[in-house]
């Protein structure tokens, strides 16, 4: 499981001027099965977004289309853990040591 948390690295105005091409990317990863979870920090100086992939190159190629990245308002930092608690919702990512 990755843990993906957005910095915004341009003004608020910037950063919602893409807001929209953001909202329709993150719909696809979510239809797809990729993105569990996502929203705003607060304060609104970025996101967290909660993802499943097949591994940390395919959530880097994911983050790396983000329309906020291409158009160079947000910066990520990407987190994989592993998910060996979750709640009964998240079952089916539960993960173990291995």
């Amino acid at each position: 499981m990755f843990v993906l948390e957005l910095t915004y690295t341009a003004p608020l105005e910037a950063v919602d001027a893409v807001h929209e091409a953001h909202v329709a990317w993150l719909g696809e990863h979510y239809a797809a099965g990729v993105f569990l979870a996502s929203g705003r920090k607060n304060p609104r100086d970025g996101g967290v977004i909660l993802a499943v992939a097949g591994g940390r190159p395919q959530i880097e190629q994911i983050a790396a289309g983000d329309p906020f990245v291409l158009a160079g308002v947000c910066a990520y930092r990407i987190t994989e853990f592993v998910a060996t608690k979750t709640a009964p919702a998240l079952d089916q990512y539960r993960e173990t040591l291995g």
